[in-house]
């Protein structure tokens, strides 16, 4: 759904903790350590008047940290002699719960605007502190020894690692033998996320993965190596840790545009929203294709940039722009071999759809799509080999039935063209698919069916391999288990009908155990 650009600002900026609260980041109440005649509200701290510094002071350190006690009657006499001391007390059990946290290196649970009330409450009532051994010292000692070697308090540190089980039956000619064996395989990500002002983000990640074979199922044309069995976690780097993506974002022109910058792990579809339920490789669909429309897969690019503009309430503008290599000094962004600009019109006709129309136009050097999910002629331009410019169209819908029910759909066609002879290569995909959340009454499970066509070479011209000559078709299914926030289990199994589009490939059935925990 199209949301209100501070809902899409903070869904952009957030991931699993919100930038935005970083900053004013609050102890648990889990954390604390339950004590006799704890107030926990200022609101009964009766006799404090709201104009007194004490009541300020209490106000921060109680509704934040609720350490300060008062009477067992629910009042605190901070404006008497006597008080003082009390006061001085409660003060004293917030400084020592503040040490702990410091000493435990749980830093961002303290914020600098808290540390300030804090000195000044110490001058405030530092001949009272001092009769109860001296908390300021260690406090000041402590802060100096966090500031000058805090990890920053802007940035946080997350993961997501998904374990998985996968065998393959079919795909080779009828009468070649079987030797699809099962696989277990992992994908690792790790990241940072960091922000300046608290509506930007810097992310970093890291990737690291295993799984050796693009394709677990073989074919005449490409053995072993079918893309159309892809899975959508498949990810191999020997078992290696690598950049996988460098990404600054940051608000614009009274917060109604975000704009993207991505040196590293550039894909359109980090700025053109894929309008896809599914579209979430370690909780979305298992496959690759199943994922969402292949048309922002083009191009395998490597780094690029864009906006996202929220037009109206209900219309969105993105336009992004990627390139293969531009860090090449020799090509740059605007000579790379592969180029991609995409544009895309996001429309809410009603609270429950939302529809998107995308126009692509790229530039492939080699003649080659490289969205992996289709035919290898689909994808190659029947292995032409030629520099081609293309152009895609595509629409995508999603309608929500009813509150747990989603029906989506995309489709797509590719005109390409050679730059240095009449050849040209035309393709077309297209998927229906069903998602039912929390069925059974389950709190964040999904069932889900996809159905549709990978990409398919339908025309062409003076292409070595020529068109597609039959038609794949792509059955989906996985059911989602949520075990718990951070833990999701995912059974499913998809099949590809004559694959590579080609009736003498024996179909594909794929089926998978995909275990996410996020962390």
């Amino acid at each position: 759904m199209i949301l209100p650009l501070t809902s899409a600002i903070a869904s952009i900026i957030h991931t699993n903790t919100a930038i935005a609260q970083l900053s004013e980041d609050i102890i648990s109440s889990d954390d604390l350590v339950e004590v006799q005649g704890q107030v926990t509200s200022v609101s009964q701290l009766s006799d404090v008047q709201p104009t007194d510094w004490a009541f300020q002071a209490l106000q921060s350190l109680v509704e934040r940290y609720g350490c300060i006690a008062g009477y067992p009657d629910g009042t605190y006499r901070g404006n008497r002699a006597m008080t003082r001391y009390e006061f001085a007390a409660g003060l004293n059990a917030c400084l020592e719960r503040i040490n702990e946290l410091i000493a435990a290196s749980v830093v961002d649970k303290v914020t600098r605007e808290d540390l300030a009330v804090l000195q000044r409450l110490q001058e405030e009532f530092a001949a009272e502190l001092a009769t109860l051994g001296g908390r300021i010292f260690a406090l000041e000692a402590r802060t100096a020894e966090l500031e000058a070697n805090q990890f920053s308090t802007t940035t946080i540190f997350g993961g997501e690692a998904i374990f998985g089980f996968a065998g393959a039956v079919g795909g080779d000619p009828p009468g070649t033998g079987d030797n699809h064996q099962a696989t277990l395989h992992y994908l690792l990500r790790l990241g940072t996320v960091s922000s300046f002002s608290g509506l930007d983000r810097l992310r970093i990640g890291f990737v690291s993965g295993n799984f050796e074979n693009r394709g677990l199922a073989g074919t005449v044309e490409n053995p072993g190596f079918g893309d159309m069995a892809l899975l959508s976690y498949q990810t191999d780097t020997n078992d290696q840790l690598f950049l996988d993506y460098l990404e600054y974002r940051f608000p614009a022109f009274n917060n109604r545009v975000v704009f993207t910058v991505r040196p590293v792990g550039f894909s359109l579809s980090n700025v053109l929203t894929a309008n896809s339920p599914f579209f979430d490789s370690g909780r979305g669909a298992i496959s690759r294709f199943g994922e969402g429309s292949p048309l922002f897969k083009i191009g395998a690019l490597d780094g690029g940039a864009g906006f996202d503009w929220l037009v109206a309430d209900r219309v969105r503008l993105q336009v992004a722009y990627g390139t293969r290599g531009s860090s090449d000094a020799r090509l740059g962004i605007s000579h790379s071999d592969h180029s991609a600009l995409g544009v895309q019109l996001l429309l809410k006709p009603s609270a429950n759809t939302l529809a998107g129309l995308t126009y692509i136009n790229a530039y492939s050097a080699n003649g080659r799509l490289d969205t992996l999910t289709g035919s290898f002629s689909a994808d190659t331009s029947g292995l032409l080999d030629e520099p081609m410019n293309f152009n895609a169209v595509g629409g995508s819908f999603q309608w929500r039935i009813k509150s747990n029910i989603t029906l989506a759909a995309f489709g797509g066609v590719t005109f390409g063209e050679s730059t240095t002879s009449n050849a040209y290569a035309n393709t077309t995909t297209y998927s229906l698919s069903l998602g039912w959340s929390e069925p059974f009454g389950r709190n964040g499970d999904l069932f889900a069916f996809i159905f549709g066509q990978p990409p398919k070479l339908v025309a062409g011209r003076n292409l070595p391999l020529g068109e597609d000559r039959d038609t794949s078709l792509h059955f989906e299914t996985f059911y989602r288990f949520r075990v718990s926030d951070y833990i999701w289990v995912t059974p499913g199994v998809f099949m590809v009908t004559n694959p590579e589009h080609n009736a003498n490939n024996d179909t594909v059935v794929i089926g998978v155990l995909r275990t996410t925990f996020l962390f």
